[in-house]
Parts: structure tokens; C-alpha cells; sequence
């Protein structure tokens, strides 16, 4: 075994070896000065082989992502020379301070990562932190990667004045009327100028964060009352890397009835979300460069949506959800069903959604899928501003096994991403899935829905967007094709080596 950045061997390190076909079949050996193990007298069989030292991140052999290649003993391959890597957490820690130089207490940190997990290129909220007395944070045990950093903090001796409608103007030192803006590094606002930290195994970076402030600027909005005396409450965000971010730095106050105030805003693109006590509206995209009065007739309205959907035999509803997810917003998540075996959204945004269907322990697929008050292109949904959608899915339940070979050259091929690739793969996410060749390029999908499809194997394909129907086509024409049909529990192997291509 050993680090993953240098090389040099790790002792005193946690070695197991568990079978792959019987896990309660495992051993566990603890690796020498010279970071040197073994395991004698193994049965022939596929194992898995993992290690666990502190300080470094536990980790298969080979691993990418959560897949790893599985050790293969008595099939003529090489086990007496591997090499177990582990990559050493890395720390990044920093400190935030104000325009005078001084510590900037409880500020709130967002780490985000650069990630392809899912098959798309997506910037995702990774750790947080706060800020301590010193204006210190730390953020530890990181994976190496591609982050992005940012700060949200309110000035402490910053006040934001009661103001009357009518007056413009506040009885109130204006250098005392300001708001830092949300920072990201090095010391910008906008996200889209962010510059990428790149954080590799073992480092300790340290990265500080200044904040300068900017004038306080208000939004006055007018709503309209929903019962009798009550109005819905103003809330406001921003997007960062297509995620909703709560602003930390404002303060609503009902005025008059009817009229919210919301003070102590940095200069921005803000989203207002006004929640009553049925539907709500939002104003998305707003530019507050200056203070403004809106009316919440500016704002589109919310949606609901109700689902009902058909289980195959045997499955219980209260261990299945469904969910929605948004490219380019934060997506409302994945809900349970009711008493009454329906599926509920409320107040989610006009746009649009992909829908996603899952369970415990089990893979599932929609078979079929229409609306009533939306918009449906394959798996998808578009919602119109204030839509209330009825949605039917019907599901299917993957249970076929599909077992092949990766070679290259003619012989197989370790540590190549494997895709099962749906023969329409827009829309259909649920349809993909994926392996890592084992130490003799043999491979294994599992839960596999039947259907069409075809398989690739690519050569250090890990920080491909696969998913996109438009980059993993290419790879596709080049795969073995597959038809997966509905016999249950079947087990099939590809009758011909998939060939692994480069990325």
C-alpha cells in the first residue's frame, strides 16, 4: 500500500480482502513497515481489496468514484504485484477578515466541488464551516478535486434604520447602512468569476477571504392578503452554480398591512419567494442595484403537483419515492407518499423538471408517464407558471443481471468505466448503468430494466458527462448492442468482448 500523491509506503495500514460472492467470507491483515501485505492460501474468486489508514481516504483497488475493480485469483492473472493507492485527505483552512483588516466573526462558508458523479458536469455545495473569534475556519478530510469557495457575513456594527414608506431618506449614518455582498474567491461577487481551487491529496491550502462593504439598499413589496389579516412572507435568495442560496443578510418587516420591507441588501440578483398559506408567487432574477418598491403581481406563480403511481407487484409505497430534478435550479427533492398512496409538491417553480423514481435497495425504471395540466417529453415534465399538474407514472423493476468482458488488445481490461447505455438516452437516466472492469475485464450490471441498449467501455472515462445524450453517442456506436427482455430475474452475458476505447 501506498499514498497515492508520492508513493512512498504507508505502515501500520488496514488491509481486508472480502469475497464478492459471499461477504461474510474476509480477512484483514495490517501492512508492514514497508507498507508491503498478503493474503495466502485464497480460494479462487472474485474479492474486493480495500485499505484504511488514518489520515488518508479509505479506499478499493483502483477506485473511481464508488466503483473499484475487484481482485480475480485462479483465472491467470497477476495477484501477487498489485499495488493498493490511498490519496491523503487534504485540509483547507483560511481566515475572513473585514475591510480594516480585522476577523470577521461567525461567518458562514460554503466549499462547493466540482463533480461528475451523476454523468453531468455539475458545481455542488460540498462541506460548510463558520468562522470563529479569530475569523478562522478549517474545512478537513477533503477528497482531492476541482472547489470553489465562498462567504456570507453581515458587518457587525452595520444597522439598517427603520425607514417610512413615504421618506426617503434615513435618520442614520450611511456608513453605518451597509451589507457585505456574498464573496467568493478570490474576493469577487459574481460566481461566474470564482476561481477554482485545485486541492490534491495531502494538501493544506490556506485560503483567506476579505470583505469589503457596500451601501445597504431595501426592496419594499406590496402582496395581497390572503385570509383575513394574513399576508405572505417575503423571502429572498440568491443563485450560486445554480444553487439557492438563503440570503443570510436581510430582515422582513411587515410595514403597514399588506407592505413587507426588506432591509439590509448588498447589490445583487436576488429571488423573491412569497409564501402564504395556500400557493405562493416568486419574482426570480431581480437586479437590485438600487432600493425599489415591487408588487407581488410582478411574480409568477408557484406550481403543485400530485402524482400517482403504479408499483409493480409486491412493492410497498411507503418504500418508494419520486422526485424532480432541475438542471439549472435547486430541484425540490424526493417526497414519500401520503396516507392516501399520492405523491406531493407544493410550490415549486415554473420550468423544467426531469422525474426520478426510486427505493430502498431496489432499482426502478418509468415504463410510462402522462400529465394532466403539463407538458411531458420522455421522462420529463414542464411546468407552466401556476400549474396544478396531475401526473401518472408507471414503473418497472429492474432485475436482470448483465455480465461481459472489456478488453483491449485482446486481453482484458482493468479499471475501464463501463456504461450500459439506453438506446434513447434522453430522458432516460434511470435506464443507464455503470461498472468498473474487474482485474480481468469481466463486469457486472445489475438491476438492469429491460429495454435496448448498448455497452461501452472508455479508457479513463470517469470525468466524462456520459449521461448527455450528445457525448456519450459517440462512444455508443462503437459499443456491443444488448436487448434485456421482461423474463424475470434473468442473467445474460454479452456474447462478445466490449471493446475499451479512449476517452
Amino acid at each position: 500500500m501506498v499514498s497515492k500523491t508520492d508513493g512512498h509506503p504507508l505502515a501500520g495500514a488496514r488491509v481486508s480482502l472480502v469475497s464478492v460472492k459471499n461477504p461474510q467470507q474476509q480477512e484483514a491483515i495490517v501492512t508492514g513497515d514497508d507498507g508491503k501485505f498478503g493474503f495466502t492460501s485464497v480460494a479462487a474468486g472474485k474479492y474486493s481489496l480495500n485499505g484504511v489508514r488514518r489520515g488518508f481516504i479509505s479506499a478499493g483497488y483502483d477506485q473511481h468514484d464508488q466503483y473499484a475493480s475487484a481482485i480475480v485469483t485462479g483465472a491467470a492473472v497477476d495477484t501477487e504485484n498489485l499495488v493498493l493507492k490511498l490519496a491523503p485527505h487534504a485540509v483547507v483552512s483560511g481566515r475572513v477578515l473585514d475591510e480594516s483588516g480585522e476577523p470577521v466573526r461567525h461567518a458562514r462558508l460554503t466549499l462547493y466541488t466540482d463533480s461528475h458523479l451523476d454523468g453531468e458536469h455539475r458545481i455542488l455545495p460540498s462541506h460548510n464551516g463558520q468562522t470563529d473569534d479569530l475569523g478562522a475556519y478549517e474545512m478537513a478530510s477533503l477528497n482531492p478535486g476541482t472547489y470553489y469557495l465562498s462567504v456570507d457575513a453581515q458587518p457587525w456594527y452595520a444597522v439598517h434604520p427603520d425607514r417610512d414608506a413615504s421618506q426617503s431618506q434615513a435618520m442614520v449614518e450611511p456608513g453605518l447602512d451597509v451589507a457585505y455582498p456574498i464573496t467568493y474567491y478570490p474576493d469577487v461577487s459574481d460566481p461566474d468569476s470564482a476561481t477554482p481551487i485545485s486541492i490534491r491529496g495531502g494538501e493544506h491550502l490556506q485560503v483567506d477571504l476579505h470583505l469589503s462593504p457596500v451601501p445597504s439598499l431595501r426592496v419594499i413589496i406590496h402582496v395581497p392578503e390572503a385570509r383575513s389579516h394574513q399576508f405572505p412572507f417575503p423571502q429572498l435568495d440568491q443563485t450560486a452554480f445554480g444553487d439557492s442560496v438563503p440570503s443570510l443578510n436581510t430582515g422582513a418587516r411587515m410595514i403597514s398591512p399588506g407592505t413587507w420591507e426588506i432591509s439590509g441588501i448588498a447589490a445583487g440578483h436576488y429571488n423573491i419567494r412569497l409564501m402564504g398559506a395556500s400557493t405562493g408567487t416568486e419574482i426570480r432574477g431581480l437586479d437590485v442595484s438600487s432600493s425599489q418598491e415591487l408588487d407581488a403581481s410582478a411574480g409568477e406563480a408557484l406550481c403543485t403537483l400530485k402524482a400517482s403511481v403504479t408499483l409493480p407487484e409486491s412493492v410497498n409505497s411507503t418504500q418508494f419515492f419520486i422526485g424532480l430534478r432541475s438542471k439549472n435550479r435547486t430541484f425540490p427533492g424526493m417526497v414519500q407518499s401520503d396516507s392516501k398512496g399520492q405523491f406531493n409538491f407544493e410550490n415549486i417553480p415554473a420550468g423544467h423538471y426531469e422525474v426520478m423514481v426510486g427505493g430502498a435497495g431496489r432499482a426502478y425504471s418509468i415504463a410510462q408517464i402522462s400529465a394532466e395540466g403539463a407538458e411531458v417529453s420522455g421522462h420529463s415534465i414542464t411546468l407552466a407558471p401556476g400549474a396544478s399538474v396531475s401526473l401518472s407514472v408507471t414503473t418497472a423493476l429492474g432485475s436482470a443481471e448483465v455480465q461481459g468482458i472489456a478488453k483491449q488488445g485482446g486481453k482484458g481490461f482493468s479499471g475501464a468505466m463501463v456504461v450500459l447505455v439506453p438506446k434513447n438516452p434522453e430522458g432516460n437516466r434511470d435506464l443507464f448503468r455503470r461498472d468498473q472492469s474487474d482485474l480481468d475485464g469481466t463486469f457486472v450490471f445489475h438491476n438492469v430494466v429491460p429495454g435496448s441498449y448498448n455497452v461501452v467501455a472508455i479508457d479513463n472515462g470517469w470525468d466524462l458527462d456520459w449521461s448527455q445524450p450528445e457525448i456519450i453517442a459517440a462512444y455508443a456506436k462503437r459499443g456491443v448492442p444488448l436487448q434485456v427482455t421482461d423474463k424475470a430475474g434473468q442473467d445474460l452475458t454479452l456474447p462478445t468482448a466490449v471493446e475499451v476505447q479512449s476517452k
